[in-house]
Parts: structure tokens; C-alpha cells; sequence
């Protein structure tokens, strides 16, 4: 069994603030360690239970968060940027299945650190679907018929896959106070809570049905300054709704719209003020 791991940052218990997330910040090694450790938690229960090859993409940021070094000696990392595919970059239909751990809720809603991309965007659909970074990575694993089994994070990211994908298994590691503070388990409990789990999803892996993705979806970002929506609108196809911060792009499918929403994001990030 080919199993694929994409790890953010948000989602691990203990990274609660920017200080452990962002690179320049002085909580940000203790971040890596605790996010790579979380990591080998999942690697080491999926061969236990019969993987045979574990791809992990690192998929914060700038994307080389993990530390090499400590990761599982068996598991192969993708790892820097740019990558065209960003948070599931390296997948396709080869792979059994895919388990998502440190992620986070969507732009907008409750749950620690929740964003959507970039902390510009208030809202992101897909065929006017609110969905977020685990909505629209699901899509993507669904384009390639490989479903999503397992997603760890808090307690409002595993409401969200659940209403997304019936039967998914959800290890919450964190519950959010704030979006900045949440109750979290020790290292030592959500690495047994993450084995666990990673066995138990494993277990029912047939269960679980891929996410399919819309033909021909429309991609419709809300941002949160004019600014933000007119260097998005840069991109060739999309246009800016009338009186709003909305810019729409008509996909051919949802790889496309998945790479047209990273060009989006990217521009957007120029405006200075959000």
C-alpha cells in the first residue's frame, strides 16, 4: 500500500501562535520539532500496519519546515518551493490513500491559526462551496480517485472534514480556546492518539470515499482589500464582481482552478495592507 502524508504546521498540538509557525519568530525551531515528531508518529503506525512506501510533502509555508534529519528513515519528503501543486504536490492515482495532519479551519471561521492560503483571503469556493485548504486538497486527492482518510488537527478542522467526507477518521490533538490558544495534548498523547488513529483509519480505508470534484468548477476567492482582489484579477480569465472583493476564474477542472488559486494568492500578497 502507497500511502501519501501532507503535513502543515497549524494543526500540530502545542503551535498555538505565529510564534511557532512563521520562520522568523523565536518558537519556531520547537515548532519543527514538534511538527517532524507528530510526522513520525503517522510514518511509523502506516508501516506497522503494512505500507509499504509513505510519500510526505511538506506543505507549510515556504514548505522545507520538517527536519529532515529526525524524519522516519523509510518515508521519502518533498520538501521547498515553488511546487505547482503546492500542499499535494507529488500526488497521483498510484496512491491508496491520504492522511492530512496539522491542518487547520478555514479562513474566517473558529479554530486556531484558521486561515485559507494566505491570511488576505476571507472566504474561497469552489462552484459556490465554502471550502478551505482541506476542501480543496481533498478535491485534488478525489480528481485522482485516492480519498482522505485520516486528518488531525483541532477540533473545528476535524468538524470540517467531517461534513465534507463521511467517514473519515479525525484526531483532534488540540481544542481551541481562541484563535491563538487552544487546550493541547502533550507531545506523548497525541503521538499514542496519532498512532492510534492512523491504525484505525488504515483499518477502514475502503470505507472512505474519495471527495470528487466538480466538472468545470468555478473558483471565486473573497479577499480582504480591493487591493488584494485587483493584483488577483492580474491573472488571464478571472474578473473582479461588481462592488465586491470576489475574483472568479472558470476552470477546466479542478487542477486547474487548484493552480489558478495559488496564482491568485501569490499576486494578492502584494498589497501591503489587508
Amino acid at each position: 500500500m502507497k500511502l501519501y502524508l501532507s503535513v502543515d504546521m497549524e494543526g500540530i498540538s502545542g503551535l498555538v501562535d505565529p510564534t511557532f509557525v512563521d520562520s522568523g519568530q523565536h518558537h519556531y525551531t520547537r515548532g519543527q520539532q514538534l511538527m517532524t515528531a507528530e510526522a513520525n508518529h503517522v510514518i511509523d503506525a502506516a508501516f506497522y500496519a503494512g505500507c509499504r512506501e509513505i510519500i510526505v510533502n511538506d506543505s507549510h509555508s515556504k514548505m522545507n519546515n520538517l527536519i529532515i534529519e529526525e524524519l522516519h528513515p523509510e518515508a521519502k519528503l518533498i520538501s521547498g518551493d515553488v511546487k505547482p501543486f503546492s500542499m499535494m504536490q507529488g500526488l497521483d492515482d498510484s496512491f491508496k490513500g491520504a492522511i492530512f495532519i496539522g491542518y487547520h479551519s478555514r479562513a474566517s471561521m473558529k479554530g486556531v491559526l484558521s486561515h485559507t492560503m494566505i491570511f488576505g483571503v476571507r472566504h474561497l469556493y469552489i462552484d459556490d462551496v465554502a471550502i478551505g485548504e482541506f476542501g480543496f486538497n481533498a478535491y485534488l486527492a478525489g480528481y485522482y480517485g485516492v480519498p482522505v482518510i485520516m486528518v488531525a488537527g483541532d477540533d473545528e478542522i476535524a468538524k470540517e472534514a467531517r461534513a465534507l467526507i463521511p467517514n473519515i477518521t479525525t484526531t483532534v490533538v488540540k481544542e481551541q480556546q481562541s484563535r491563538t490558544a487552544a487546550l493541547c495534548l502533550s507531545p506523548q498523547k497525541s503521538g499514542q492518539l496519532l498512532r492510534e488513529k492512523t491504525a484505525q483509519a488504515l483499518k477502514k480505508i475502503d470505507q472512505v470515499e474519495p471527495l470528487n470534484p466538480p466538472q468545470n468548477p468555478v473558483l471565486k476567492i473573497e479577499f480582504a482589500n480591493y487591493g488584494q482582489a485587483e493584483w488577483a484579477n492580474l491573472l488571464p480569465g478571472t474578473h473582479i464582481e461588481k462592488d465586491t472583493t470576489i475574483v472568479t476564474y472558470r476552470a477546466k477542472n479542478i487542477l486547474e482552478a487548484y493552480q489558478a488559486m495559488i496564482v491568485m494568492t501569490e499576486l494578492a500578497m502584494k498589497a501591503t495592507f489587508c
